[in-house]
């Protein structure tokens, strides 16, 4: 990769860290120049994560050096990196909810002062935040932030501190269309202004769209690097994943069976007493998959989470197959016929201390084969897991391997083949791709096809509008607790689902075309 100035701000070479048997990073040489955006792209697992940790001091390398703005980086942690200028923003924010932006800005910032100059801190936040498009109030509680906001906090924390380079790791994972274009303007702005910006992503649209250069991870090493302008969406994929990619085949047109779960008027209050899910109403039948879109916040978590049992209703009914389970457990709705994809795999969906085998019984030790009178049968386990972990192609050592020794891709990979693998009647799918690569989110996509095509009913929520308009048979967004539509899959594009996901459906359909791409920003090809 070529630089515009003669000095890189930072020169990562011969980078090498191993865990165990697994060589996480391999000679990796990384340089960022000053006023470049580089995209990081790789796996799940590809060692993009082991790199970032190690540059910002959260791991030791094994060998290599680092050098940053002409000075080494040796045995350094977090603390000082962010005294270098290297800023990290996380995928999991540091924010404290019931503080304020400004509040939480001055957090462990010594010109804050001594005493704590509030509102000298929120007078330089407003300015600031003005000038790279961010716009903060410095008086919001952090609670009542979307989680684009709760990024641009966690941005303009790291810029006030003084970052000359910003990693971002899937930036956009969670964003509406219209808060992915904010993001994206800001960057620029902040590379004009000659910071050095790390891009990690599986967006490959958007990092053709916003990335000075790529650099591509497979299995520990460096697969390729050069300018974006000369990269493809294909080829970035291929070097990826190491083969082509074709696209999921689209679900074939079929009229939906007969109707296995409706909600009617449902509701869900907090344990503070707010409303965070209002009179959501739709139904779903067999042979179909109902797409909806929504930016984090929105209700989505809150809609999984009633209908799987596991947070209950306050008001309104569940009925599934006729019968009414709006006051059945969660262990009654999986035994009836109902799968769960929960959207965070390490804490929720898995248990990352057990094996793989545990965690694949866990919906079905109560019945045989895995059960003989009080006792597990720790055989029956190991052969429904090996079948399993072969099936759905998961990449372990045997069905005794630790979850937490699993990629990312290879966890999600092992939800699904235990909750697909039962073969349910209905799937709540939440998030099922997020943060993976292209090749394990593909996979997974097809592997939510195959059920639909088999019979299932899929509820899939996703806020990649994507894979909304490519799965969905009837699709709907969620937008403060309400669910809009569902309607026909026809009847949408990114542009309109863009618009309804920050509340601005009522007049969409009168607005003229060009109105629709200001709201909901461009597409990306």
């Amino acid at each position: 990769m070529t630089n515009p100035s003669p000095t890189p701000l930072l020169e990562m070479r011969g980078i090498c860290k191993q865990y165990g048997h697994v060589q996480a990073n391999r000679n990796i040489d990384l340089a960022i120049a000053q006023g470049r955006i580089v995209g990081l792209l790789g796996e799940n697992g590809s060692g993009k994560s082991t790199l970032m940790k190690v540059l910002f001091g959260m791991v030791r390398a094994d060998a290599g050096t680092i050098m940053f703005r002409g000075k080494p980086l040796v045995n350094h942690r977090p603390r000082e990196a962010l005294a270098a200028g290297i800023g990290m923003i996380h995928q999991h924010f540091m924010l404290v909810e019931a503080m304020t932006v400004a509040e939480n800005v001055m957090l462990g910032w010594k010109p804050a002062g001594r005493w704590l100059r509030r509102r000298t801190v929120a007078r330089l936040l407003k300015e600031k935040s003005g000038h790279y498009g961010l716009d903060l109030d410095p008086d919001a509680l952090v609670a009542d932030l979307s989680f684009g906001r709760r990024q641009r906090v966690e941005i303009m924390k790291a810029i006030l501190r003084g970052a000359k380079l910003l990693i971002l790791d899937e930036p956009t994972s969670n964003l509406s269309p219209p808060e992915v274009t904010g993001l994206l303007a800001a960057l620029r702005r902040l590379r004009n202004e000659g910071l050095g910006i790390i891009f990690i992503s599986h967006k490959l649209g958007e990092v053709l769209e916003v990335c000075d250069d790529v650099v591509v991870l497979r299995a520990g090493e460096i697969t390729g690097a050069g300018p974006a302008a000369d990269a493809t969406r294909a080829s970035l994929a291929r070097l990826m994943v190491g083969r082509e990619l074709a696209p999921p085949a689209p679900p074939a047109t079929s009229a939906p069976g007969a109707e296995v779960l409706q909600t009617v008027g449902l509701s869900v209050r907090d344990n503070l007493g707010v409303e965070r899910l209002h009179q959501v109403g739709f139904n779903l039948c067999a042979g179909e998959i109902l797409a909806i879109a929504g930016v984090d916040g929105n209700g989505q978590n809150e809609l999984a989470n009633v209908l799987a049992g596991v947070t209950p209703a306050t008001s309104g009914r569940i009925v599934f197959q006729g019968a009414d389970i709006t006051r059945r457990s969660a262990r009654a709705r999986t035994a009836a016929g109902l799968a769960y994809i929960p959207v965070d795999r390490s804490s929720t969906s898995l248990v990352p201390g057990m094996t793989v085998a545990e965690n694949l019984g866990m919906r079905d030790f109560e019945r045989a084969p895995f059960r003989k009178g009080p006792w597990l049968d720790r055989k029956a386990f190991q052969r429904e897991a090996a079948t399993r972990v072969t099936a759905f192609q998961v990449r372990c050592t045997g069905p005794d391997a630790l979850v937490q020794t699993l990629s990312g891709g290879n966890q999600q990979k092992l939800v699904i083949a235990r909750e697909i693998g039962r073969q349910p009647k209905v799937l709540l799918a939440f998030q099922p791709t997020w943060g993976l690569d292209p090749g394990a989110a593909q996979y997974v996509l097809e592997q939510v096809l195959a059920l639909r095509a088999s019979g299932g009913a899929i509820l899939f929520i996703s806020s990649d509008l994507d894979e909304v308009l490519a799965l969905g048979d009837r699709v709907g967004v969620m937008f403060d607790g309400r669910l809009l539509g569902p309607l026909p899959r026809g009847e949408f594009d990114r542009a309109r689902l863009g618009f309804m996901m920050v509340g601005a459906e009522p007049g969409a359909r009168s607005l003229p075309t060009e109105t629709f791409q200001a709201a909901a920003g461009p597409s990306v090809p």
